[in-house]
């Protein structure tokens, strides 16, 4: 059986944006960009369409047959927001609720044992990340960089802007709210009216993979990945600079081939960080001073995860990896998902959820890697990972799908 690959246009499309980006930016000062946002998507469309509209992956017979055999996740409920074209949303839990965002600038509340809406706020805003969440506060981008705060009675807090788009959700600690934006620049705001407390101001390479890699906040520091592989850890509090480390080193002739951006966020326990680059290396780090403890060839777009044992990586072209936090010793790899582009992993309990392109939400065996359940959605892609409820998961589709499951997988 052959199955039509549901390539990604998105991603050509992000970097014929991030060239466009970078040529303004870069080469023509402080001009005003005079191209049709709607028109540079139908242009690197017709790019992508060039390059996928032949390509073919035949899956295996005996694997199709396994994955329609495996048994379905209990699912909770389902509902519905709007569909989204570009941007990618990552449900929020949060005190018994669950806060979904959608591009149309819908913020909504529901009860995350039923299902039930609760409130729902309509904007004039695009949003372009979220949800965010802490601290008894909601947090969202736009695609304009500002960045909205509101209360868990959806009463608006207040409104920042910053330099460009935020592709990522807004994250706070400590009462400081970080910010990442497509720039390459990290904001801290004072999470109590949005004014300015820090910026860092990232390098930017000529190309890069346009991504929702976010931050990582812990241990009053934030941590985060950049293209051309390189992590830094910042101060929460001032925005100084504690340690830069590489993760992976440019390699190839070409600009593509070159490319090697942490494009996810770093996961961090009490005594390593570790992150992974695009067409790189898989790394750990000592979370005090930044030296490498490890590190292994690895290529992830997706993102990673760890426990007390492994970091769980989702790998390139449908892998899902499992590695030594210790050694970094390859322990298990699944492959047989029937999908080649997969979600960030997370961790529930003693198992391991992936989500797809396909819509499908997919629980493994932490130990080896076996795949013990998966149900569908609405079958449009996941774009992000599934987010942790008490007792079982939500995950969000690009049609605008929201499906609660059970965690008596």
């Amino acid at each position: 059986m052959t199955v039509l690959l549901n390539f990604t246009k998105r991603w050509l499309r992000s970097i014929f944006c991030s060239l466009s980006i970078a040529v303004l930016t870069t080469g023509c000062g402080s001009m005003i960009n005079p191209f049709n946002t709607r028109l540079i998507e139908d242009i690197s469309t017709g790019i992508s369409d060039m390059f996928v509209e032949n390509e073919v992956i035949v899956y295996d017979k005996e694997e199709l047959n396994a994955l329609k055999a495996t048994d379905k996740i209990p699912a909770k409920w389902k509902n519905k927001v709007s569909e989204n074209e570009i941007a990618a949303f990552y449900p929020a839990y949060e005190n018994g609720a669950v806060y979904i965002a959608d591009e149309s600038g819908k913020l909504t509340k529901y009860e995350a044992a039923t299902g039930k809406q609760l409130w729902q706020i309509k904007t004039q805003n695009k949003f372009s990340a979220g949800v965010g969440i802490g601290e008894g506060i909601i947090l969202v981008g736009t695609f304009k960089g500002e960045v909205l705060a509101y209360n868990e009675s959806g009463h608006m807090l207040w409104q920042a802007t910053v330099t460009s788009e935020i592709l990522s959700p807004p994250q706070i600690q400590n009462s400081i709210v970080v910010v990442r934006t497509v720039d390459g620049r990290i904001f801290g705001l004072d999470a109590v009216d949005g004014k300015r407390k820090w910026i860092y101001q990232g390098a930017t390479p000529p190309l890069t993979v346009r991504s929702t890699a976010g931050i990582t906040l812990a241990h009053g520091a934030v941590f985060a990945g950049f293209p051309g592989g390189k992590m830094i850890a910042m101060s929460l509090f001032n925005g100084n600079i504690g340690w830069e480390v590489t993760v992976s080193q440019p390699r190839g002739v070409t600009e593509l081939e070159r490319m090697t951006d942490i494009t996810s966020s770093p996961v961090v326990n009490n005594r390593l960080v570790c992150a992974v680059a695009y067409q790189g290396r898989l790394a750990c780090f000592a979370i005090n001073d930044g030296t490498q403890i490890w590190s292994r060839e690895s290529s992830s777009s997706a993102g990673l995860a760890m426990d007390n044992d492994y970091v769980y990586v989702t790998e390139d072209k449908g892998v899902v990896a499992a590695y030594d936090l210790l050694s970094g010793a390859s322990m298990w790899k699944q492959s047989r998902l029937g999908s080649k582009k997969l979600t960030r992993p997370i961790i529930k309990g003693q198992y391991i959820v992936v989500s797809d392109d396909k819509g499908f939400v997919n629980i493994l065996r932490n130990y080896d890697g076996l795949l013990i359940a998966r149900s569908a959605t609405d079958g449009s892609m996941i774009h992000n990972s599934a987010s942790q409820m008490p007792d079982g998961v939500v995950v969000q589709t690009a049609k605008g799908g929201i499906y609660a499951f059970s965690e008596q997988f």
